[in-house]
């Protein structure tokens, strides 16, 4: 690290301690041309997920439209919300995981129908009915088709 003082390029760490609630760490420097010492802080570098939407227009993601998504889904049906959060953090976990910056909407909406599959299928049928934007009852019934084809 390089001295603030006077630019030489070495410092030893003195002291080393967490800081905010562990997501950085506090280090006292000492500089081996000057022997001043200087604090510096050390973080996990976070790099923005970008949302592709289906016009082509991209957007950082918001894990709070997701849970947006999964709460409207859940309106009116015995869904803790502690639940939902869950969900929202696990989608977002699964995407921050995967290597890659940008992700597809479309991407987003199949993770979401997963979980909700699980949560409630009653969520499931109204995000997929929205989400899949379901032209006729013929497109509905194949969709209820396959939900109770994954249960048997």
């Amino acid at each position: 690290m390089k001295c603030p003082y006077c630019g030489y390029p070495e410092s030893k760490v003195v002291d080393s301690r967490p800081t905010d609630e562990g997501l950085s760490v506090r280090r006292r420097r000492e500089c081996l041309e000057c022997g001043k010492r200087f604090t510096t802080y050390e973080t996990v570098e976070s790099l923005p997920l970008v949302v592709i939407k289906k016009d082509g227009s991209r957007q950082t993601f918001d894990r709070n439209k997701v849970l947006g998504g999964l709460v409207k889904a859940c309106e009116k049906r015995a869904v803790p919300l502690a639940v939902l959060e869950g969900a929202a953090a696990d989608i977002e976990q699964h995407l921050l995981n995967s290597l890659s910056r940008e992700v597809r909407s479309e991407y987003i909406g199949e993770l979401v129908m997963e979980q909700l599959k699980e949560i409630d299928e009653v969520a499931y049928v109204r995000f997929a009915s929205v989400y899949r934007e379901f032209r006729d009852v013929n497109s509905f019934m194949e969709e209820l088709h396959k939900l109770l084809e994954t249960k048997k």
